[in-house]
């Protein structure tokens, strides 16, 4: 058995003010500091052998911290990138849904893919199953490795490994600022093994 964990980087700016960031290369907010400085302990628990990351600089950050905590050199792939958004990236929410209020819709349930200019879910899963079953191929029998990611990435490609068809999205909420998904390698076959897990959200110290 291999282990694989994706772990979604920590909150932004624009993740606060809900903002669409798409592949917008959008750093760490403070409380996003804070977040992967409390999951990388809980990730290093997992004892993993490989790091890779997204080369944005919200992963990046995010992957900073695990390989302060492993020893890990991370490895930045442009693989485990979010979705691209098109025309829609840098929209608020409240903008985007004035704009096209049915496209917007469709985009908060789920459909990403629905964005004017966006890449399709197809093309997402792809390039993050591609490189997931790289990174399992430098991992070990018994071995774990991670992946930080972007959260509408990690869910469409969590579909996609354990071989769910597009319809069963809806049975996923969204992945938590640095919260993680788990997923075992059986001689090929991949289940899930823990969904949306996290540690307690810390608080940010008074000014």
């Amino acid at each position: 058995m291999k282990r694989l964990v994706l772990l979604r980087h920590g909150r932004t700016a624009w993740n606060h003010a809900h903002r669409v960031q798409g592949q917008a290369d959008v750093e760490l907010d403070d409380t996003g500091h804070l977040q992967a400085a409390a999951a990388a302990p809980a990730i290093a628990a997992y004892r993993p052998e490989v790091l890779w990351s997204s080369d944005l600089a919200r992963a990046r950050q995010t992957a900073a911290y695990v390989a302060k905590e492993t020893g890990l050199e991370p490895v930045h792939d442009a693989r485990l990138r979010e979705f691209f958004l098109g025309e829609r990236q840098g929209l608020t929410h409240e903008e985007y849904a004035a704009l096209a209020p049915e496209e917007f819709a469709a985009f908060r349930a789920g459909d990403l893919s629905v964005a004017r200019g966006a890449e399709s879910a197809r093309a997402v899963v792809d390039r993050l199953s591609e490189a997931l079953h790289e990174l399992l191929g430098q991992v070990a029998p018994g071995g774990t490795g991670v992946a930080v990611a972007h959260g509408a990435a990690i869910r469409v490609a969590t579909l996609g490994l354990l071989g769910l068809p597009d319809s069963a999205l809806g049975a996923f909420r969204a992945v938590g600022n640095c919260h993680w998904v788990v997923l075992e390698n059986h001689t090929g076959i991949i289940r899930l093994a823990g969904y949306n897990l996290g540690v307690a959200e810390p608080v940010p110290s008074a000014p």
